[in-house]
């Protein structure tokens, strides 16, 4: 009866590990996505994407969600002097997920 626990409690933490991977690969997608859409705002081209994207990446290793990239995203749209609300890079940020999400379901 222990041994089917094991193998139970196993299943569980496989499980466990697979769900926290592809959530993981689909929030860094929805990351990217929402760089790339905050470069084309910017007015960022050519070779200048790629780096700014990566920026953004990186500032969602800072604290846990996504509050990180919005704030990152809003600093540089103010140095520009880009008005955006945070409300307004929260929904897009939420586009982005979405698009992710089903990005991701596609294979």
């Amino acid at each position: 009866m222990t041994d089917s626990f094991d193998k139970r409690g196993k299943s569980f933490e496989e499980k466990f590990s697979h769900d926290e991977a592809v959530d993981f690969k689909m929030q860094a997608k929805a990351v990217r996505l929402f760089g790339l859409w905050a470069a084309a705002k910017l007015g960022l081209e050519g070779e200048a994407v790629e780096p700014y994207v990566l920026e953004v990446m990186d500032a969602d290793f800072e604290r846990a969600g996504v509050g990180d990239v919005i704030e990152k995203v809003k600093k540089d749209f103010d140095a520009k002097g880009i008005e955006v609300s945070q409300h307004h890079l929260e929904n897009e940020y939420g586009q982005h997920l979405k698009e992710a999400i089903k990005q991701m379901a596609q294979g």
